[in-house]
């Protein structure tokens, strides 16, 4: 086994909602995250750190990359069990270039930018520079996958403890302490939370406390309010520029732990299948492609449509941004509900009726050629 890029289509079960309802939170504090960091309220807020709309948004936007984390812990922990097929693989790739092409048109009719070839490839490419964009490093992270489970299927479990205690050391103690600089990429750090929430998958057995809901959700709490405090400490001691230390990045200690109690408390709960919950969790990774899918879209979406900024002293302020979070989710999980009908589920109908005679044929050429290529070499 390397990459199963397979054709076969396998049979689908279906999935308790629990973690597809932690799937659909999670973007909601992605989204949240984006509302205050990606308006300008930033720097009104940093004018009145004390005042209580600025508390107030400081802690609505501190859990966008706790939101990264449970995201990643998803993918590990139902992906270490798995194969990525080309299947798989196309439909990621697909949908990324999808919004990437719909969008640069949408904003050069809106007149947010002119046409240009050069730019209209840049957009295309599923893969901008591998730093902290989400979508193109979880592409490449993706691929990754087949390797890594390689990897943790042919370690003990002792091993597989030391390599999580190792990668831990390097990024989260080392990048939680001031003063010290751990540089990384999200391609890096996802196969990190891959190795942690593998784990879990791997041993978790016979009611330990990998399964006890009840200490996860005191976990839960108790790093959830952590989170707070930490930030209100950093108001107090008038640290704005400081205030997200410990949870702003994702390799921060409480942006780690917060992240992995939650998503250990959502797994061990029981929701039994709902439509409802899981058709709106298949969304969640366009509504990420959606409304963080440029800059035009950060200053036409939150600063030019919604005015966050301009909202920061009308007494409507909560209501604001409470229902702008809720209403760009909904809208992007219509959109790319949309997309899922019209669009890839008669692409993916073709591809199951024609991809395994495209299969045979590739499969046929190959090994003729390393046929010939071995009668060569005899």
């Amino acid at each position: 086994m390397v990459l199963n890029f397979s054709n076969n289509v396998n049979y689908k079960k279906r999935r308790d909602s629990n973690i597809e309802l932690f799937r659909i939170i999670t973007m909601l504090l992605i989204v949240a995250h984006h509302y205050v960091v990606n308006s300008g309220l930033l720097e009104v807020m940093s004018a009145k750190p004390l005042s209580g709309k600025s508390i107030f948004l400081f802690v609505l936007g501190a859990w966008g990359k706790i939101g990264i984390n449970c995201f990643v812990f998803i993918t590990g922990y139902f992906m270490c069990k798995s194969n990525i097929t080309l299947k798989k693989f196309v439909k990621l790739l697909f949908e990324i270039i999808f919004y990437n092409i719909l969008f640069y048109f949408v904003f050069v009719i809106a007149g947010y930018h002119s046409f240009s070839l050069g730019t209209l490839i840049w957009y295309v490419l599923p893969v901008p520079p591998v730093s902290d964009n989400f979508g193109g490093c979880y592409l490449i992270f993706f691929l990754f996958i087949p390797f890594i489970n390689i990897l943790i299927r042919n370690i003990s479990r002792k091993q597989h403890i030391i390599l999580i205690a190792l990668s831990c050391f390097v990024y989260v103690f080392l990048g939680s302490m001031p003063g010290f600089v751990v540089s990384m990429n999200y391609v890096s750090w996802f196969i990190v939370l891959y190795f942690i929430s593998s784990y879990v998958r791997l041993y978790q057995s016979g009611g330990g406390v990998l399964e006890n809901k009840y200490l996860w959700l005191i976990m839960s709490v108790i790093c959830v309010l952590a989170s707070a405090l930490s930030i209100f400490i950093g108001l107090k001691m008038e640290m704005v520029e400081a205030v997200y230390f410990f949870v702003a990045d994702s390799n921060k200690f409480l942006a780690v732990i917060t992240a992995f109690s939650l998503f250990m408390f959502f797994k061990n709960i029981k929701i039994s299948y709902n439509r409802f919950i899981n058709v709106v969790a298949s969304s969640t990774f366009g509504v990420l492609l959606i409304h963080a899918n440029s800059d035009i879209m950060r200053q036409w979406l939150w600063r030019d449509t919604l005015n966050n900024a301009g909202m920061y002293n009308s007494p409507y302020l909560y209501i604001h941004a409470i229902c702008s979070v809720l209403a760009v989710y909904c809208i992007c999980v219509v959109i790319d509900q949309i997309r899922i009908r019209l669009i890839e589920k008669p692409f993916f109908m073709l591809w199951d009726k024609y991809s395994p005679r495209v299969n045979d044929k590739y499969n046929i050429l190959k090994y003729s050629i390393l046929n010939k290529l071995d009668l060569k070499d005899k």
